[in-house]
């Protein structure tokens, strides 16, 4: 499955971990453009002077690890589209370069699927997505929460479980099915 992940959903990082990580269990192809990683990078400003720095370094790790992610398309393809915010149409361009069945995000009232469907694509919040892997490969996204809880905790310096961790990042019925299986192995 191929995956266009929007900026909102690489932003956060507890999100885009959760996100990449069960990608590269679930032999996901994710997908971005320059621009999808330029407005990330922008977005980053929230956190301060040193945000667009982290972000920079982030973007190249992501680059790094997955280097055949970034699509580019011609002009015209961008052009003909429409969406309710003209300013998201080059994320359905880069769905629809990519060969795309996905757009991930969280900002559904400018992706409507009706539209999406006229060119192949379907949306999926990050948290219903998630979930799903779960429910269909509950120890690849077990090991996956895992690993980004061992480095909030580590990052952070606080001692997060996976249920608050998850919450905070906006993905509560990943949080909830993790925090019960959790529960029922202790």
């Amino acid at each position: 499955m191929k995956i266009v992940l929007d900026t909102c959903v690489l932003f956060p990082t507890v999100m885009r971990e959760m996100l990449l990580g069960v990608a590269a269990s679930m032999a996901w192809t994710p997908i971005w453009s320059e621009r999808i990683l330029e407005e990330w990078q922008r977005a980053a400003t929230k956190l301060g002077p040193t945000g667009p720095a982290q972000a920079a370094s982030e973007i190249a790790l992501l680059r790094a690890a997955w280097p055949e992610a970034c699509v580019v398309w011609p002009s015209s393809l961008e052009a003909r589209l429409w969406l309710p915010d003209r300013a998201d149409c080059h994320v359905l361009a880069a769905a629809i370069s990519g060969s795309a069945d996905l757009i991930v995000t969280l900002n559904k009232k400018d992706f409507p699927r009706h539209i999406l469907g006229e060119e192949g694509v379907d949306r999926r919040d990050p948290d219903a997505l998630l979930y799903a892997a779960f429910t269909a490969e509950p120890s690849a996204v077990e090991a996956v929460a895992e690993r980004v809880l061992s480095t909030a905790n580590l990052l952070s310096g606080q001692e997060w479980t996976i249920r608050p961790l998850l919450k905070k990042a906006r993905l509560p019925k990943l949080a909830k099915a993790l925090g019960s299986q959790v529960s029922k192995e202790t």
